[in-house]
């Protein structure tokens, strides 16, 4: 365009010339001059970049060289930017964050999205993963990373989105999924077997092999069955022999087999009652004092998958009972 007697020639934006390599200072001169500049000291400049103190100087030095212009006055103990020196700095800090945000936004549109998943094994075995499918279903993008274990995992610390954790209802933190229901269960053969040994009453258990949880800590071998056996006014009883496992999941397929009589969990056992590898011999069903809560890490918040994994588990779970 024309501007009095000066002529000025315009370029579009998408048409301008690129920037020669050799009209700007190396990337590593670039990141030894911003740390330098930020700290005003080479020394400090050099630990935070892990280089010796004499190679960010000789980096500063050919940047100077390249520019034609000095970036710092060597003071005695002490370094200042001259002027040029901060017409760089503000224009190199601006370029590496420019870069750095950019390195984010790639990185995040291609980073694979994850919920990570801490519960008991329990839980895991025999409610969360016959269930998974339908999770996976809408949400076919999501990588789903479960921990079951029985420790109890720090959230944050662990990069844990979401617990859902096994506890007293009175000591429960977060949101309640459920709560436990517990009677005894067996495979449906097992009160056929034997007309000598029947399981028509509570009492009838003295004969039979009780299937029970290895609690080192507990004073019973038959902890996870002292609740209901006081209830049902069997507290001294003593089985004829048992059965113990570490996990509850153990102890589910070992009375599928037929090995003995299980404390059921419900709503654990759910689909093994509706589709008969498992009977309740007995009437009786009691809640127990325990139940199931999801605890959802801070970090979540920013993870839409994981907050739609928590939507899921009250949908599937069903309201609180």
């Amino acid at each position: 365009m024309r501007s009095g007697n000066v002529t000025v020639a315009t370029t579009p934006p998408d048409l301008a010339v690129p920037a020669r390599r050799a009209d700007m200072p190396r990337l590593e001169l670039l990141r030894s001059f911003e740390a330098a500049s930020r700290h005003l000291s080479f020394t400090r400049a050099a630990d935070e970049l892990a280089l010796t103190q004499s190679a960010v100087s000789r980096q500063i030095a050919q940047m100077e060289e390249g520019l034609g212009v000095p970036l710092f006055e060597r003071r005695h103990r002490a370094l200042v930017l001259t002027p040029a020196g901060e017409v760089m700095q503000r224009a190199v800090v601006d370029c590496l964050q420019r870069l750095v945000d950019a390195t984010a936004t790639v990185r995040a549109s291609v980073a694979p999205r994850q919920v990570a998943v801490t519960t008991t094994p329990g839980f895991a075995s025999l409610w969360l993963i016959p269930r998974l499918a339908r999770f996976g279903a809408d949400h076919p993008q999501v990588d789903l990373r479960v921990s079951a274990t029985f420790e109890l995992m720090d959230l944050e610390r662990s990069r844990i989105d979401v617990a859902v954790r096994f506890c007293k209802m009175s000591d429960g933190e977060g949101e309640p999924l459920f709560a436990e229901t517990v009677f005894p269960v067996c495979a449906p053969q097992l009160p056929l077997r034997d007309a000598a040994r029947p399981l028509a009453e509570p009492a009838d258990l003295v004969h039979h092999t009780l299937l029970a949880m290895d609690v080192p800590q507990a004073k019973l071998p038959t902890a996870d069955w002292t609740p209901w056996l006081r209830i049902m006014g069997l507290g001294e009883m003593r089985s004829q022999n048992m059965l113990l496992f570490s996990h509850y999941g153990d102890i589910v397929a070992a009375a599928v087999a037929g090995h003995g009589v299980a404390i059921g969990r419900l709503p654990l056992i759910d689909e093994y009652l509706a589709d008969g590898r498992l009977v309740a011999p007995f009437e009786s069903r009691n809640t127990s004092e325990r139940g199931y809560f999801i605890h959802t890490a801070r970090r979540a918040q920013d993870n839409a998958d994981a907050l739609d994994f928590v939507r899921w588990l009250r949908a599937e779970a069903g309201p609180p009972s």
